[in-house]
């Protein structure tokens, strides 16, 4: 794995969700996003969202790593059966949380964020980032059935980038 191309996604990412927060006005963060429920502001908190559970999603990888690979493909099963209610929990969280939550508090969650993943990511060994485990890939598009620790560091970017594209601040 490539740590450095993680560390840049982390500070590109960063540098940009600062940079909407801080040039999107009001009207524009109430305006709805393209493809979602959510309007700019609440898909902001989601894009958000994607990188404030990646830290459980790796904890997800340290834990079921270490088990039968059997226990995560049960695990993701579950999951998997469980999508329409995680699908209204996902829409209500970031609906929510983007009616509560201040553009600006966003970016400052962001960068605390970012900066722990930093620090984890240098602390992990080549056989950490080499453990794996099934995921529910109905619950996102970037969840593949199975999922090294370094594939997790990357899926918040590829979230995020997703969802950029949805934005509709510039309108």
């Amino acid at each position: 794995m490539d740590r450095r191309l993680v560390h840049d996604e982390l500070e590109r990412v960063r540098a940009d969700f600062r940079k909407l927060v801080e040039s999107a006005d009001d009207d524009a963060l109430r305006r709805p996003s393209n493809g979602t429920r959510w309007n700019n502001r609440q898909l902001l908190f989601h894009m958000l969202l994607g990188y404030l559970i990646t830290r459980a999603l790796l904890g997800l990888v340290r834990i079921f790593g270490r088990l039968p690979r059997g226990a995560s493909r049960v695990y993701a099963n579950v999951l998997n059966a469980a999508t329409p209610a995680f699908d209204e929990v996902n829409f209500l969280g970031s609906w929510a949380a983007g009616h509560t939550v201040s553009p600006a508090r966003m970016a400052v969650m962001l960068d605390h964020t970012v900066d722990k993943l930093h620090r984890r990511l240098d602390a992990e060994t080549d056989a950490d980032l080499a453990r794996s485990m099934h995921y529910p890939t109905r619950w996102d598009p970037y969840f593949k059935d199975y999922m090294t620790l370094a594939d997790v560091y990357h899926f918040p970017t590829q979230h995020y980038d997703f969802h950029r594209r949805q934005l509709t601040l510039d309108e």
